[in-house]
């Protein structure tokens, strides 16, 4: 049995995770880290007899740790098996996709690109916002969570895999800041898709246009907003 799990995700859902799976193993040691710092630091001994779960988060876990692990490590990541990579739910949005999802998966040297253990899929209601699909995919990874979470307590031998392969195009950080750096002959379309998708500003990445060498960036209307709260103009490019 199991008795020991490196659970790697952010702070707020560590607690409930936590008492999920101590609730199939009340005798787990459950060891939570939010950075590849904190995973480096962790003692050897103590990777060798664990297995290491990560939950929604960007940090990327090296290979010496994953060879190391005792008991393999699993990833929950908010998107179907055709959108792997960095925000996943941005992309699905721009591509204006139908369906979407979200996948349990054993963790390999290649982000997302393990073998498929659990997925779970849903149709894309019309107008759905980028705020939206990802509170939807949230949902749906905790639901793999809570499905999957007896096992990853209990049984030390490997979760069968699917025959559920990967596809699509891995999305990048670079690809993120190369889609947001806009062009003086973007479309009116395109450049709706993007603000859609993009506009938003997340992980303070902005749509860019230069211009006579000056770059502006798009704020979105909410972020004008409260920024100037003196002025209800639309969103616009600011210097």
């Amino acid at each position: 049995m199991i008795d020991t799990i490196i659970l790697l995700t952010g702070p707020v859902e560590e607690t409930a995770l936590t008492e999920v799976l101590r609730r199939h193993n009340e005798g787990l040691t459950i060891q939570p880290v939010r950075t590849q710092e904190q995973l480096e630091a962790l003692d050897p001994a103590a990777i060798r007899r664990a297995r290491l779960i990560g939950f929604v988060t960007p940090v990327v876990v090296p290979p010496h740790i994953l060879n190391a692990l005792g008991f393999g490590a699993y990833n929950f990541h908010p998107g179907p098996p055709d959108y792997p990579g960095w925000i996943p739910a941005h992309f699905a949005i721009y591509d204006r996709a139908r369906t979407f999802g979200a996948t349990a998966h054993r963790m390999a040297e290649r982000v997302d690109a393990g073998p498929i253990v659990d997925v779970e899929l849903f149709d894309i209601p019309p107008g759905t916002s980028v705020t939206r699909l990802q509170e939807m995919a949230f949902t749906q990874v905790a639901r793999l969570f809570w499905r999957l979470a007896p096992v990853l307590a209990i049984q030390s031998a490997p979760i069968p895999e699917l025959p559920i392969k990967w596809t699509g195009t891995k999305s990048t950080k670079r690809m993120h800041r190369a889609i947001c750096d806009l062009t003086p002959d973007i479309s009116p379309q395109e450049l709706e898709r993007r603000i859609e998708a993009f506009g938003a500003g997340d992980f303070g990445v902005n749509l860019t246009i230069t211009l006579h060498g000056h770059k502006f960036r798009y704020v979105a209307p909410e972020a004008k907003t409260k920024a100037d709260p003196s002025t209800n103009k639309p969103a616009s490019l600011v210097a």
